[in-house]
């Protein structure tokens, strides 16, 4: 029967890899994938363990309740989720984003690429990295008038993007999940991972930067235009900064993450509903017919209703499904036979059990296969303690090996939507600059675990 629950998983995994070639939305295999797998548990009594520091069966405990705790650990990173989606989508319905562009005075090509890849590493580590892409590409159409000359921003954005997202716990999916799985702190993850992706982001935009396609000035005027409504400004740095608070209150209080995060939605809402009242027109930020022009229109209900639900499904699916496999003990062996056959690469130093190659095969491997169900199956399948450097380096590797291939991230996948880029032209362009940022990150992270962190 263990045979069977493994096919159902890769046939599972290969319907979502392979969702643009099918058709269909990922979310559909995801969820059917997790109900067959516990469904096949239930219906033939497979004994059902917990993986804390070893492997036990949970004798005496209902299946029911296991399905339960599992449900509970992924619903708060869903909860987390859905926090932070609505704060971000408030700040556009106040377009408060343009404000950013204000900020964007040159036409030097080589200083516009080093604004946009600064921004995004910063944006991305508080909206986190899909986000921050979006914004950056939306202001970039607006900034260059040459799709070419744009194409080539938008793969350095990508990577600065999900290099930035990497080392903040609230910047990327995969990071929030080792974060509210309580296997990375923020300081110690800051501390391991920001100098690695700082690295993986530089390295790529200063090769590029000495590139032709690069020098010179971009042809065109920016335009002025402004913000549409009069408390733009105001919106984005109180929702950036509700955002960015939300570690904070976890340090204070250790409550779970989402927690802080209804705080601050709640705190962001309010300050929503007062501007809305004050009755600037609406009808000029949004053409939408559902807003009414004197302003009367929820801007928290209007933000609740762009959140991306198909996304959140996707996780709920993918992360119950990958603790099935958990909860079947499948994901620990695994891990025991993969860190036997592989080399060790210097982790002997500082104790770690886990091959540096494993890590960095997982990086790779998320340029192909979604990194949210790869980092979800990593936190099953290694049983190292809180903050080992295990966790950072699987941090880093997931949260910046998806830049090697246009598909292999969100940040990825939304650019090739919203500037139409090609598989293979991102392939032979951004690629190889991906690559080189990824082992430049990977070679900082090892020598500062080895040589200064690890001293």
């Amino acid at each position: 029967m263990e045979t069977v629950i493994i096919l159902v998983f890769i046939l599972g995994y290969l319907a979502i890899t392979l969702e643009h070639n099918l058709k269909i939305d990922k979310l559909i295999p995801a969820l059917g994938m997790m109900a067959l797998l516990w469904a096949l548990i239930a219906l033939t009594h497979l004994p059902v363990f917990e993986v804390n520091t070893e492997l036990k069966e949970l004798e005496g405990t209902h299946l029911e309740e296991i399905l339960l705790h599992h449900l509970g650990k992924t619903a708060e990173i869903l909860v987390f989720l859905l926090g932070a989606m609505t704060i971000v989508e408030i700040i556009d319905y106040f377009d408060g984003f343009a404000t950013i562009k204000g900020y964007i005075k040159t036409k030097r090509k080589r200083s516009l690429l080093w604004i946009f890849s600064i921004l995004g590493f910063i944006l991305s580590a508080i909206i986190d990295n899909l986000t921050a892409t979006i914004v950056l590409i939306t202001i970039l159409q607006k900034v260059i008038q040459d799709r070419s000359l744009r194409l080539w921003f938008a793969g350095l954005i990508i990577i600065a993007a999900n290099a930035g997202g990497a080392w903040s716990p609230i910047g990327d999916v995969t990071t929030t999940m080792l974060w509210i799985a309580n296997k990375v702190s923020v300081t110690q993850l800051i501390l391991h991972v920001l100098l690695p992706s700082i690295a993986c982001m530089v390295v790529p935009v200063l090769i590029a930067s000495r590139m032709k396609v690069f020098q010179g000035d971009i042809e065109g005027d920016f335009g002025n235009d402004k913000p549409k409504s009069p408390h733009s400004s105001i919106m984005l740095y109180l929702g950036l900064g509700s955002i960015v608070f939300v570690p904070v209150f976890k340090t204070i209080t250790h409550l779970p993450p989402y927690v802080g995060m209804m705080l601050s939605l709640a705190v962001v809402a309010a300050f929503a509903e007062i501007y809305s009242s004050s009755k600037f027109s609406l009808s000029e930020v949004h053409s939408d017919e559902s807003h009414d022009v004197e302003g009367h229109h929820s801007p928290v209900h209007h933000s609740l209703s762009r959140i991306e639900m198909p996304s959140i499904l996707f996780f709920l699916g993918i992360l119950m499904a990958v603790a099935a496999l958990e909860s079947l003990g499948m994901l620990f062996h695994f891990a025991e036979s993969l860190e036997q056959s592989m080399p060790k690469l210097g982790t002997e130093s500082l104790g770690t059990t886990v091959s540096d190659l494993v890590v960095m095969i997982l990086g790779v491997g998320s340029a192909v296969i979604d990194n949210v169900p790869l980092v979800a199956a990593s936190i099953g399948m290694f049983s190292v303690p809180l903050d080992d450097a295990v966790w950072h380096f699987i941090a880093y590797s997931a949260g910046t090996g998806g830049s090697m291939l246009i598909i292999g991230s969100a940040a990825g996948v939304v650019a090739m939507g919203m500037e139409k880029i090609d598989f293979f032209w991102y392939l032979k362009k951004i690629a190889w600059l991906a690559f080189i940022g990824f082992i430049s990150g990977a070679v900082i992270f090892i020598i500062l675990r080895n040589f200064v962190l690890g001293a």
